[in-house]
């Protein structure tokens, strides 16, 4: 993030008071006001932090090429190659827990 721009709030995940994980009941269209309730799964992307996310947004941008990513981030590959083998990690756990 740039020192100017403002963060956008997370979606939370986590319940604060049981640390359970949270789940999406509601959608509304702020154009219209249509409202779409059920029961949903927040998507492993935005279960993942802020700096996961950013990390992987920019392994997208890179075209996927850790050596580009390590340049970019001014670390050495192999730190890049662990950044990513422990968001894989965490998205399998994550996945292995829903089902």
């Amino acid at each position: 993030m740039k020192p100017t721009e403002i963060p956008q709030p997370k979606l939370p995940v986590i319940c604060p008071s049981c640390r359970h994980a949270l789940t999406v009941s509601a959608l509304t269209c702020n154009h219209c006001s249509t409202g779409i309730s059920g029961n949903y799964d927040i998507p492993v992307f935005l279960q993942l932090t802020q700096e996961e996310q950013d990390f992987v947004m920019q392994f997208f941008l890179s075209s996927g090429s850790l050596k580009q990513m390590a340049q970019h981030m001014g670390v050495s590959y192999p730190t890049v190659r662990n950044r990513l083998d422990d968001i894989i990690e965490k998205v399998k756990h994550s996945d292995k827990t829903k089902k």
